[in-house]
């Protein structure tokens, strides 16, 4: 069966827009900074995905660029002009939450149009946006419903047509997947990049799922206590970490004793390139990635501690003679038993170092 994709009408296609945060503090007075002077540049028709846990400051960014949030210190900027002073309603942006805030009172249609009748916009036109709008996230047949007869993923899709049908220059994204179950999740969060690619337009959005971040983005910037730690595509994230908590956060990663030298770590009884850092000769600790150690019948003894079943692969936690814990990712096919004695050994890709404690 052919299953046919939703195309965007020519009235949604947008042209991207440059969103830039420059230096941009904002301090509430707690003795630590929601924002600490952080610089984004997001480049026209770019999807960013702002990822950290809680507290670290992606939210804050995100209201600072959408107005909801005044800021102390530095500029943000959409299409390369200084936006401080203009009100939200003016700013000309599309945004979702986690809550979908429809109103109950009002149907699929009269929800996505209400932005639409706030502008001004004639009911002819009015009409026409709203059914391409709703053709474009799905939901073409399903004007006329409320909001109380949907499931929770049609509820963000109206959110989400309601959000572009006033054709606005950049989309902000909070959280907006968050209350949804895991397949839905994975369903509407590649109907949301896909809508992104074939609008273009710009979008910034607020994740603490790193999967999700991964998933969909062209680029990820990882925030931790209201700083910027790293930015980049999600292969340099999970490939070259370039700081400790970047390394700790994306992905799995086993925290390893070593010692480095000349570009090199000694980890689990190997020598191993070390990515590029700044951090000097001695002690470290290695960030070994799970599929980066492997079962083998020759190699590191070790006892198998657990052992957890992910379909295609297992991910096994074995213990070292020297006490050290590792995680390792393999083929499901290899079945070892809690208590095995088994032998294991680095891939031999780089790591990632920090200084040891």
């Amino acid at each position: 069966m052919t299953t046919t994709v939703p195309q965007p009408a020519e009235s949604l296609v947008v042209r991207g827009t440059p969103v830039q945060l420059v230096d941009v503090v904002k301090d509430y007075g707690t003795g630590s900074r929601a924002l600490d002077a952080i610089s984004l540049d997001v480049r026209p028709g770019e999807f960013v995905a702002l990822l950290g846990p809680s507290g670290c400051g992606k939210t804050t960014a995100l209201r600072a660029i959408s107005g909801l949030e005044t800021i102390d210190a530095g500029h943000v900027r959409i299409g390369g002009a200084d936006i401080e002073s203009v009100p939200v309603h003016r700013r000309d942006i599309g945004m979702v939450f986690q809550s979908y805030s429809l109103f109950p009172h009002m149907t699929v249609a009269q929800n996505t149009a209400f932005g639409l009748q706030m502008r001004k916009v004639g009911r002819a036109e009015r009409d026409r946006r709203v059914r391409e709008a709703l053709e474009l996230v799905g939901l073409g047949h399903l004007g006329e419903r409320f909001a109380h007869q949907l499931s929770g993923g049609q509820q963000q899709r109206v959110a989400l047509a309601r959000a572009l049908v006033t054709r606005p220059r950049v989309l902000l994204l909070d959280e907006p997947l968050s209350a949804l179950d895991a397949k839905v999740r994975v369903q509407l969060r590649d109907e949301i990049r896909r809508i992104q690619q074939e609008t273009g337009i710009t979008a910034v959005f607020v994740t603490h799922d790193q999967e999700e971040a991964l998933a969909v983005a062209d680029r990820v910037a990882v925030m931790h206590a209201g700083r910027i730690e790293q930015i980049g595509t999600p292969e340099d994230l999970y490939l070259r970490p370039a700081t400790e908590f970047v390394a700790g956060f994306v992905g799995q990663s086993n925290r390893v004793e070593g010692v480095l030298a000349d570009g090199r770590v000694r980890v689990a009884g190997q020598d191993v390139p070390a990515l590029p850092s700044a951090v000097p000769d001695g002690p470290v600790l290695a960030f070994v990635r799970p599929e980066d150690v492997r079962l083998v019948a020759d190699g590191l003894p070790a006892i198998v501690v657990s052992t957890s079943f992910l379909g295609a692969q297992r991910r096994t936690v074995v213990r070292l003679e020297s006490g050290s814990a590792l995680t390792v990712q393999h083929a499901a096919s290899e079945r070892p038993d809690p208590g095995d004695l088994v032998h294991v050994a680095l891939s031999g890709q780089p790591v990632a170092v920090a200084p040891r404690p």
